[in-house]
């Protein structure tokens, strides 16, 4: 009961907090997590702690789900090329990386413990850089990019962090064989998403004229579709993001125009206090970590935490600068050589929104989630190694890329405003 008591103060504290945040011109999350961050740290402050099944169970179907319902489906096809570079082949390439980085820096990081905090901290979090970057006026393609990668990139760290806890505890790893579980997870996700939506629309077509069952339906279909997708091994974010498109584009032809305002109201309300609750979350998990360290190891974990957190910034960045002249070589080729395919210019970066793209990878909840949930024994018995440091390194980078990117990006942002009228392609 005492720690219902807390979440519902917190609540309170974090509808005040977003308000006085709007007033002083500073984004929500940044404001949240500190003070997140000082009440962990007032004397006799009962712990609140993070469950992670209750993470992936409660917050992140109806986050996901609202974030993808609103999303421009057109913007989002057209776009599917740098999309998907960055939420699939960008995780892996930095689970590498920072593996790499892990095991030849951090004393006793073992291989198989390296690739589990890489692929922790190498999904982006839609929570996380939706929060941050709204209301900055970024262009819509920056904005189709940053939440259609955080949608997607969810399920290739899941499947990254599936193997790498395998390898962990002496799975071998066969390259093949991982590389055909990951097709089965997005195709079966996919296909539980597609059917639920289908079943969802044909009762909804039965029930067109009882506006509260309709309601209640679109709230609980995300939930049991994750579950559904989850209990039969497959994607639960990718068919809760195919569930969502699937009906806001019925939603878009059917839905009377007041019931689309009551689902509206309902979602904004419902991802309004689940946001400012996770930001929170973050910042109590600090106090947390760090009594389960000593000082010595507090300041060298917090220095392996920003060398990681740069790590993956320049990997960041180098994957989205590659991919943008990627897609300007193929724009210049169909230019001379007609017949190949049209690539429209309207998805073509500039160097401003590539600049921010690249400074909008922050780290949040899910890898907070992910580390908190590993194992406290092995099969074996024994202690699950490195647990509390990779915990604390996991929510000193979250802090760093939300906290530390998150008070450059609207520099960025004006920016890019500024040089709206003649980006540089």
């Amino acid at each position: 009961m005492e720690n219902y008591t807390i979440i519902l103060v917190l609540l309170g504290i974090m509808v005040i907090l977003s308000s006085l945040a709007e007033k002083i011109k500073v984004a929500a999350p940044i404001v949240l997590i500190v003070v997140g961050i000082a009440v962990g740290f007032i004397p006799g402050m009962p712990a609140v702690e993070i469950d992670a099944e209750i993470i992936f169970l409660l917050f992140l179907p109806p986050l996901l789900y609202d974030a993808a319902f609103k999303i421009h489906f057109p913007d989002f096809k057209a776009n599917s090329y740098i999309i998907s570079r960055l939420a699939f082949m960008l995780v892996f390439i930095t689970t590498i990386g920072i593996a790499v980085v892990a095991y030849y820096l951090i004393p006793g990081m073992t291989w198989p413990l390296a690739f589990v905090l890489g692929a922790i901290l190498a999904p982006t979090d839609a929570v996380a850089a939706i929060g941050i970057t709204k209301g900055m006026g970024l262009s819509p393609l920056t904005n189709t990019i940053l939440e259609g990668e955080s949608l997607l990139n969810d399920a290739s760290a899941l499947v990254a962090f599936r193997f790498a806890i395998a390898a962990l505890t002496g799975t071998a790893f066969v390259l093949w064989k991982a590389s055909l579980s990951f097709v089965i997870l997005l195709a079966g996700g996919f296909i539980i998403g597609f059917i639920v939506s289908k079943i969802v629309g044909f009762i909804l077509k039965a029930i067109r004229h009882n506006s509260i069952g309709i309601l209640s339906l679109l709230l609980l279909s995300p939930f049991v579709t994750y579950l559904i997708a989850e209990k039969i091994h497959t994607s639960g974010v990718i068919a809760v993001v195919t569930l969502a498109m699937s009906l806001s584009r019925l939603s878009a032809s059917r839905f009377p125009e007041k019931l689309k305002a009551q689902s509206e109201t309902i979602w904004e309300t419902i991802t309004f206090l689940l946001n400012g609750l996770i930001f929170i979350l973050i910042g109590l998990e600090l106090p947390l970590s760090v009594k389960a360290l000593s000082g010595s190891q507090l300041l060298w974990y917090a220095l392996y935490g920003i060398i990681i957190t740069f790590t993956a910034l320049v990997l960041r960045t180098w994957s989205v600068f590659i991919n943008r002249k990627k897609l300007l070589h193929a724009y210049e080729k169909h230019k001379v050589k007609p017949g190949r395919r049209i690539i429209p210019d309207s998805i073509l970066l500039s160097i401003e929104e590539s600049v921010i793209i690249s400074w909008s990878g922050m780290r949040g909840i899910i890898s907070l989630a992910l580390a908190i949930g590993l194992p406290n024994v092995m099969s074996d018995g024994a202690p699950f190694p490195m647990k509390d440091a990779i915990i604390y390194i996991t929510t000193v980078v979250v802090l760093l890329t939300i906290v530390g990117q998150g008070l450059v990006l609207p520099r960025l942002a004006k920016r890019q405003a500024a040089n709206a009228t003649t980006p540089a392609r």
